[in-house]
């Protein structure tokens, strides 16, 4: 099948397009400019697989958590594309897609998005013999200090949650961190990955069906709040 696969719930916005076996993706580190950068490179990625947008079977979309705005911007885009073109839609948690940028092997996987506010949006997974990955635990936002983590016997650590509280987390992580990555992000081609297995298996929903996932309702300190950080 032909979908178009997006992710704009961090800094990083990323478009992929599954046309058959292929995979292609534009991705660029670009905060607050997602919304212009979008629509052009999923317009460039069909034009490169030489498609029409009514080729597209379905759209799938980074659901969060993330920064607020960017995760409202993909899925509004993801449920105005499937409108426009009667196709459905695919959701897939943005933690989960970021556990796909860890080494592929028998180690856990925390994925760790720093959510602002002295907190951090946090999930934990293992892969499977099919080559994907299946939660541990709920996702949740926490604090790094508070984080509480399963039994493993090695992790691997994900997303920028580990760039801002790496001394906290290795604190709380009680066995071998066998790789730790802050610079990585929740990219399309995964949300893809995810996605292909879920259009195959019928999980795909109505374009007003594909809801956002925040964790939390609050999107900034108070001024009191801000005094005592």
């Amino acid at each position: 099948m032909n979908f178009l696969a997006i992710e704009t719930s961090t800094e990083a916005c990323s478009v992929a397009l599954v046309h058959g076996d292929v995979v292609l993706e534009r991705s660029e580190i670009a905060p607050r400019r997602h919304a212009e950068l979008v629509l052009p490179m999923a317009d460039d990625l069909l034009a490169e697989a030489g498609l029409k947008r009514q080729a597209l079977d379905g759209i799938a979309v980074g659901r969060g958590p993330g920064a607020f705005t960017g995760v409202r911007l993909g899925v509004s885009l993801a449920q105005g594309m499937a409108m426009a073109l009667d196709v459905p839609v695919v959701t897939v948690s943005s933690l989960q897609a970021l556990a796909l940028e860890a080494p592929d092997d028998d180690a856990s996987i925390l994925s760790v998005i720093d959510a602002r506010m002295g907190e951090i949006y946090v999930a934990t997974w293992r892969r499977e013999d099919d080559g994907g990955i299946t939660l541990i635990d709920r996702e949740r936002v926490d604090t790094a200090a508070a984080l509480e983590l399963p039994e493993a016997t090695a992790w691997h650590v994900v997303g920028t949650g580990w760039a801002t509280y790496e001394s906290v987390l290795r604190q709380r992580i009680h066995a071998p961190v066998r790789s730790a990555d802050g610079g990585r992000y929740p990219q399309a081609r995964h949300v893809a990955e995810v996605a292909a297995r879920r259009f195959r298996d019928g999980e795909a929903v109505a374009p007003e069906l594909a809801l956002p996932v925040y964790l939390r309702d609050k999107v900034a300190l108070t001024l009191v709040e801000q005094g005592k950080a």
